[in-house]
């Protein structure tokens, strides 16, 4: 049996961990590694015996829970290919997806199945309930029923024989992402794939059987599924999960009870802790200035550190960033408050870790080396500042785009790198700093790189702005931002402020806070990156699975 299938994975902790907790919702009893393998594969029995074969495609849209888990592991170790779908997508999105992938067979939460009325879908033939894996009946010329298998052995030297033998190379998922840029593309990820890049992630960042994982980011990103679900799940870590999303007044009594030693987050999510509870202190009185002295500074974020470790549990060992560049300020803040966040960058086609420090020596700004295993190297170099295309090759790097083989030859170079898109720069110990996206760079007339990310990152400090993204127009530099309106509503307490302000046209306050965004953002940026404009996004940005924002809509 190949030791780099997902379907080894699987086999290998149950002979290691069997009696240990696998997964669980918060406040539920869990499923130990013994009872996950048990079923999963009469799951998979079950596909089985409604015609499933190697290579079907299987698609999963629901929320993150156990039985997503499940779902996951009995369609990939029975030799099919699994479809995650994000649960923001839309009708349309879902339709184009199951048709395009060919999916037979969709896994799905009942407060979902909204989202397939009037779909048209070619190939599905079953729909599965997820919560109880059985069959829906709401939906005309489906299967009424879904039998589960009886006096089966699934003993782990019986698997090959009941569904195959497992080739590494083996397609395990598609992942359906649209990024930032354009339409939805299908990568094709692999078993190997998915499994090096877990096991080299392991070598920087260790789980034990001791390590408590809480999910707050979606399972159908392989951000989340890579690194917070095959990655434990091989090491005998548990992993909770929540029953809805993970909003304030559930995940602070959860954080309490589980006490995670783990976490994979965003940047939002930090962010957001530092733009509600610790800029609105240091921004006022005494403390606005004792903040910019270093050693007032690094004494304050070290105490707020000591009372943010308590309120994630004091356990937390490893907290993990990703999917987007981090503000400087909120880094430093981590650095200095000895927080124990670790960064990572990586793309879904990459499976997706690329780089990332070992626990504990990061450095400030980077994401650290390449991950053991894998190779990273800069092409198309800017001589004066060292930056350029960051380019991978590794048993990581994806199979292709399905079904789109054009697409899939441009994203890689002549000797087989993968191009990535993103500008970087190694210093001498070859850790590496992200700049920007290629496409979003902005090109200045006195030859000057600009990378809207860092102007935008000086934007969402202003304390009236939840959002932003820069870009050029007419060699003008141009901000779209999505105003903090409740902060807004906030500052008018009674009734008489309120009806005078709107009597004196609430437009013209707004044109003055983007006025004074601009003031803002121009006295701390260079004289290439000062803004000409700053526009009001009435609406809140469509972002990417990773909580990046869509940009291409609003260009």
């Amino acid at each position: 049996m190949s030791q780099l299938t997902i379907r080894h994975l699987l086999i290998n902790s149950l002979q290691r961990f069997s009696d240990l907790n696998a997964l669980s919702y918060v406040d539920s009893p869990a499923i130990t590694y013994r009872e996950l393998y048990q079923k999963v594969f009469t799951l998979s029995a079950q596909l089985k015996g409604i015609g499933i074969t190697k290579g079907d495609k299987i698609a999963i849209l629901s929320g993150n829970g156990p039985n997503w888990g499940i779902s996951y592991l009995a369609t990939v170790c029975m030799g099919a290919v699994v479809v995650p779908i994000l649960n923001d997508f839309s009708k349309n999105e879902i339709q184009n997806i199951l048709n395009h992938s060919e999916t037979k067979v969709l896994f799905i939460s009942k407060n979902l199945l909204h989202k397939m009325d009037n779909v048209g879908y070619e190939f599905v033939k079953h729909i599965i309930n997820i919560e109880d894996f059985s069959a829906n009946t709401s939906f005309e010329n489906f299967a009424s029923s879904f039998p589960r298998p009886s006096n089966v052995d699934f003993s782990t030297a019986n698997i090959d024989e009941l569904f195959g033998t497992l080739e590494d190379d083996a397609l395990a998922s598609i992942i359906y992402t649209s990024g930032t840029t354009g339409q939805s593309k299908g990568v094709m990820l692999s078993h190997k794939n998915l499994m090096s890049n877990m096991q080299n992630t392991s070598r920087i960042q260790p789980i034990t059987p001791n390590d408590r994982l809480l999910s707050v980011l979606p399972l159908s990103h392989t951000y989340e599924c890579t690194l917070g679900f095959l990655l434990p799940l091989s090491f005998g870590g548990q992993i909770f999960y929540f029953k809805g999303a993970p909003v304030p007044s559930v995940l602070l009594p959860a954080l309490k009870t589980i006490r995670p030693t783990m976490m994979l987050t965003v940047p939002l999510i930090i962010e957001k802790i530092y733009r509600n509870k610790i800029q609105p202190v240091v921004s006022k009185g005494l403390m606005k200035y004792l903040f910019h002295f270093p050693p007032t500074r690094k004494a304050f974020s070290y105490m707020v550190g000591l009372k943010l470790k308590k309120t994630f549990g004091k356990q937390l060992h490893f907290f993990g960033i990703g999917g987007a560049l981090l503000d400087a300020k909120v880094e430093l803040f981590l650095k200095e408050a000895k927080f124990p966040y670790e960064i990572g960058y990586g793309l879904t086609e990459t499976a997706p870790l690329l780089a990332g420090s070992p626990g504990g020596k990061r450095r400030y700004r980077s994401t650290g080396p390449s991950v053991p295993g894998q190779e990273l190297k800069i092409i198309n170099i800017n001589f004066k500042t060292g930056e350029g295309e960051i380019i991978a090759k590794g048993d990581n790097v994806m199979k292709g785009y399905y079904k789109n083989e054009e697409l899939t030859k441009t994203c890689f170079t002549e000797d087989g790198w993968f191009k990535t898109g993103d500008l970087g720069i190694f210093d001498k110990h070859m850790r590496l700093y992200i700049k920007g996206r290629l496409k979003n760079m902005i090109l200045r007339a006195n030859g000057e790189n600009i990378y809207p990310e860092e102007i935008e990152a000086v934007v969402n400090r202003h304390k009236l702005v939840v959002e932003s993204i820069v870009y050029e127009m007419k060699g003008k530099l141009i901000a779209k931002v999505n105003l903090d309106y409740e902060e807004i509503e906030k500052r008018f307490k009674n009734m008489k402020e309120a009806a005078q302000l709107f009597q004196n046209d609430i437009q013209q306050y707004i044109k003055k806070i983007l006025d004074d965004i601009k003031t803002y953002v121009n006295n701390e940026v260079s004289n290439s990156s000062k803004l000409v404009l700053v526009l009001e996004q009435p609406d809140p940005f469509i972002k990417t699975p990773t909580m990046k924002i869509k940009k291409y809509l609003y260009v």
